[in-house]
């Protein structure tokens, strides 16, 4: 094996890296974290060409998301340990390999049940290769130069992370929708590339041997793949007849949560370190980040669905909602961590918040009012959305760190991930039931009326009358919905977060005493 023959190096800064190889690692991060980043935005403008394509259900259009959102929540902190114990660059470079090859069945999925499950296995690769990114970062490059590293790398993401969907969506519109799988391919000399800028940097010695919770990660993943497989499939109700399988894939689901969370408890070295919850300041900051999360994945996945099926605009167009969230928090976060700093997080997660649900409840109103206008409504609401995401993401990440000990930030920044990513799973699975419950409400009974997110042909003037207006109203109770729940992360913040320096105490708050 060519990747491990490269002996290991120190350099006198005690980086396993010499200087004038840094250049590599931090090349090679910025592709790699930008091809796990890319995915789900990408795969969200695509969903409506996939469907069209190959004929996929809006369950199974939620599960060619999920399938990846699953077991990349579920094994995220198990390959962040598979990098200390067996090596950064080694674990790194398998995760890619593995979420290439998985890319290229995706790209040959002759039906939705097929890319379903190539979907999951490239969720597997994106495990062991999105931790890897940053923390290669960190272990290449010495303290004094770690923080410009690290922010070179930050905004070089979130730029390609904006064009991605742009680029995706330009294919799209050029190309037709079968054009869909090319966004999977592309990833063969992407992932290449980042091979290649790996062999040229030495192997580092793992830090130390670390257990893997194998037992932990399959609780996991049928604890949160039973709530959201029921989640989805209450969504495709109709007559009952899907009742008892969905309460019992979610009671399923909610036993093996329970199982997993006293699994965990007693653990030496467990997988996720529920003490840290003891916390008022961290619980509050990964309730916020759930609901947040939950909200941002939500609309993230629905809103391009109602706007390429819904409203027939074109891909292209469609491509730059994705464009002000990831412009706003690479060029905000900075001064707003700053701000943080000076004044506790308290303020900014809470303002931010509050400007994330406002621009959702202006998404809500303007599809309850079929105003069907994206440059002149729907772009601005979402760069509205951006700008309250730049005030909370900084400051999340703030919160979180300094609510625990130095020695388990690590951690704590592993279960704030891991959390993001599992209110995304879920997000995509309860709302997507909820908005087709409601469009169903309104054109369920039309002979010939395609489903919420479903591409259109050949209807009536009326009949086509009726699905848009079902699909304005469906989408409009989700954003309703999201606004809501972004006031009650405006609200946890507010009541669990610090409001000043003075209040701020790295460590354990008198909460976590005994």
């Amino acid at each position: 094996m060519i990747a491990l023959s490269v002996p290991i190096h120190r350099s006198p800064d005690g980086s396993f890296c010499p200087r004038q190889r840094r250049i590599y690692v931090l090349l090679a991060a910025i592709v790699a974290s930008s091809l796990g980043f890319i995915d789900g935005s990408i795969v969200a403008i695509a969903i409506p060409a996939i469907r069209g394509d190959l004929g996929a259900s809006l369950p199974q259009a939620q599960w060619i998301s999920n399938a990846y959102a699953l077991t990349l929540s579920a094994l995220i902190l198990t390959g962040g340990a598979a990098g200390d114990r067996f090596g950064l660059r080694r674990t790194f470079m398998a995760g890619i390999v593995f979420f290439v090859v998985m890319s290229l069945v995706c790209a040959a999925a002759p039906n939705p049940s097929f890319l379903i499950a190539a979907r999951g296995l490239q969720g597997i690769g994106a495990a062991f290769m999105i931790p890897g990114s940053l923390a290669i970062i960190a272990k290449a490059y010495p303290k004094a130069e770690r923080g410009r590293a690290i922010g070179i790398w930050a905004a070089s993401s979130a730029l390609t992370t904006a064009l991605g969907p742009i680029l995706g969506g330009f294919i799209l519109s050029t190309f037709g929708d079968t054009a869909w799988r090319a966004i999977f391919a592309v990833n063969l000399p992407l992932g290449m590339l980042v091979i290649a800028l790996l062999l040229r940097v030495p192997a580092d010695k793992p830090s130390r041997p670390r257990h893997l919770d194998l037992a932990g990660v399959i609780l996991a993943t049928i604890a949160f793949g039973g709530l959201a497989y029921g989640l989805s499939a209450a969504g495709a109700e109709k007559d009952g007849s899907t009742a008892a399988p969905v309460f019992v894939s979610i009671a399923t689901g909610a036993i093996a949560l329970v199982v997993f969370l006293v699994w965990e408890l007693r653990q030496r070295e467990p997988m996720v370190k529920l003490s840290l919850f003891r916390s008022r300041a961290f619980s509050g900051a990964n309730v916020a980040t759930f609901f947040l999360y939950f909200a941002l994945s939500g609309v993230l996945f629905y809103l391009p669905m109602l706007l390429i099926a819904g409203w027939g605009m074109d891909a292209a167009t469609t491509g730059f909602v994705f464009l002000p969230l990831s412009l706003a928090i690479a060029l905000f976060s900075g001064p707003v961590g700053k701000w943080a700093d000076a004044t506790g997080p308290r303020l900014p997660i809470s303002a931010g918040s509050l400007v994330v649900s406002m621009a959702f409840a202006g998404l809500a109103i303007a599809t309850s009012a079929e105003i069907h206008r994206f440059w002149q409504v729907v772009f601005p609401l979402m760069v509205l959305m951006g700008l309250g995401m730049a005030l909370v993401v900084s400051p999340l990440s703030t919160a979180v760190m300094t609510a625990v000990e130095d020695e388990d930030t690590g951690a704590a920044s592993g279960i704030n991930n891991a959390v993001s990513r599992i209110a995304g799973l879920i997000a995509v699975a309860a709302l997507g039931s909820l908005a087709a419950y409601r469009y169903q409400s309104i054109a369920g009974g039309s002979d010939g009326m395609p489903g919420f997110g479903e591409p259109s042909g050949g209807l009536s003037a009326s009949l086509e009358m009726t699905r848009v207006a079902a699909s304005d109203a469906a989408f409009s109770l989700l954003a309703w919905t999201v606004s809501a729940l972004c006031l009650f992360a405006a609200a946890t913040a507010w009541a669990t977060q610090a409001g000043g320096r003075k209040e701020e105490k790295r460590g354990s708050p008198p909460e976590q005493a005994g």
